[in-house]
């Protein structure tokens, strides 16, 4: 693990600092293609040699969209054009070709070959950009519908499975719609309707991998979040007795929105005062914990992240030390349980293991920690839920590998403001070349608010 704890606070650069880091929308967008270039070269032969599935067929309307879809697909490509149809074929040598079936976009032929022409764009005179393409599967001479295209096509192909994007159990490879199904199993030739299986394992390993560029860049953006969460729970943005907790939270989703980092949820904010624990709109006193949810998505990943604050009475300089051990103790749960992470284990067996060890040194732990992307609740392995400390089926059951990022979530039961009361943290963190890290570091010592 790489970090101080006894640093931390101090190394986080200001929020004014960090904000002149953020680069323009255009730029954002060059950043995300170069990266989805270099995903689509090496993790996707990768992710499909690993499932056994050679031939992945991507089918979606125009608002209805696939979740795997926006991950494939330009960043300025905000939607499917009408039906668009992508199809990923694993070659022997371990190449993957790509090609796709819409109507004309220019940003999708640069990265997939077009291989359905639309029969109005032959009748028209539109069919010049795609019949000069004359890599991988041909156009038809015939003028053919989208359906007859897409079973020619995989039929030429000589696929031996076709992976298909349903799932009883994951959201993220669950995102062809029933009426599209039957279209595409109606398309496909007879003697490839019994190769189809479900695409689950190449959904989740496709938008699980983080490939190094990813990964040199979200230690920075991670770093983002504490810097706007230390602004916020600062003398700049809070005045007791005046500031209230509505006010800090509007304050961080106003701030992060200003700045081009977008909120994936409504950040949560808190008051743990000695006689009740308070949400909403309520002023803020000395004496108060603050404790603050909040993650943002820039460059298409996405943070999330727990920290707390204490507002100092007249004379005090810390907070109290029933507050600093609560914070030690959960950070003690913070360190077993990413001591479990490991490549090849699944999420169920860390979620094990953490437990057990946490209740050997006397903690009462609480652990419900998940993927971490292109989406806050991203795909991969949940290590636990609040209300399935025995394991989540499925879910759990996914094996974690190396060059995946993760929300480190949990909570621990302890004594403070004289009974025993839930403290709980979030930090990000990193599997990578066989360590583990903490992005941008993690929280041991309270924001403190004079």
């Amino acid at each position: 693990m790489n970090i101080s704890n006894e640093d931390f606070l101090m190394d986080i650069p200001s929020f004014d600092t960090l904000k002149e880091k953020v680069v323009s929308y255009r730029k954002q967008c060059e950043i995300i293609d170069r990266w989805l270039v270099k995903r689509l070269d090496t993790v996707l032969p990768m992710i499909m040699q690993r499932s056994g599935i050679d031939t992945w067929i991507i089918c979606n309307n125009e608002h209805n969209e696939d979740p795997v879809f926006h991950t494939l697909s330009p960043a300025l490509m905000m939607s499917a054009r009408r039906l668009t149809i992508l199809i990923m074929h694993l070659k022997e040598d371990g190449s993957v070709e790509r090609f796709s079936l819409t109507h004309p976009v220019p940003d999708i032929a640069r990265l997939y070959t077009p291989c359905w022409l639309n029969p109005k764009d032959a009748v028209w005179g539109n069919d010049k950009y795609f019949l000069e393409n004359k890599k991988g599967v041909k156009v038809s001479e015939t003028p053919e519908t989208q359906w007859e295209c897409l079973g020619r096509v995989i039929h030429e192909l000589q696929p031996e499975k076709i992976g298909l994007d349903y799932s009883e159990h994951d959201a993220y490879a669950d995102g062809l719609s029933h009426s599209l199904y039957l279209k595409v199993m109606n398309a496909l030739y007879e003697e490839d309707r019994n190769k189809v299986v479900s695409a689950e394992p190449l959904c989740i390993g496709w938008l699980e991998t983080r490939i190094d560029e990813e990964m040199n860049a979200y230690n920075g953006i991670v770093q983002m979040a504490h810097a706007l969460i230390k602004e916020a729970y600062s003398s700049k943005v809070i005045h007791p007795g005046v500031t209230t907790n509505d006010d800090v939270r509007f304050w961080m989703m106003e701030k992060a929105r200003s700045l081009g980092l977008d909120p994936w949820f409504d950040f949560e904010t808190s008051i743990i005062r000695k006689d009740a624990d308070i949400e909403g709109e309520d002023i803020i006193q000395p004496g108060d914990v603050l404790h603050c949810d909040i993650g943002f998505r820039y460059l298409g990943l996405c943070t999330d992240t727990q920290e707390m604050a204490y507002i100092l009475k007249n004379g005090e300089v810390d907070a109290p030390q029933e507050l600093k051990n609560a914070m030690a103790t959960v950070n003690r749960l913070q360190d077993i349980t990413l001591d479990k992470f490991e490549a090849g284990k699944s999420g169920n067996a860390v979620l094990k293991e953490a437990r057990e060890e946490a209740l050997k040194q006397g903690i009462e732990p609480c652990i419900y920690s998940h993927p971490l992307g292109f989406d806050g609740h991203a795909a991969g392995p949940t290590i636990g839920l609040w209300d399935h400390q025995d394991g989540v089926e499925h879910e759990g059951d996914y094996i974690i590998h190396d060059a995946t990022c993760y929300s480190l979530e949990l909570n621990a039961a302890v004594e403070f403001f004289g009974k025993k009361q839930i403290f709980s943290m979030e930090s990000d963190i990193m599997l990578r070349d066989g360590k583990k890290y903490f992005l941008a570091g993690r929280q041991t010592n309270f924001h403190l608010i004079k």
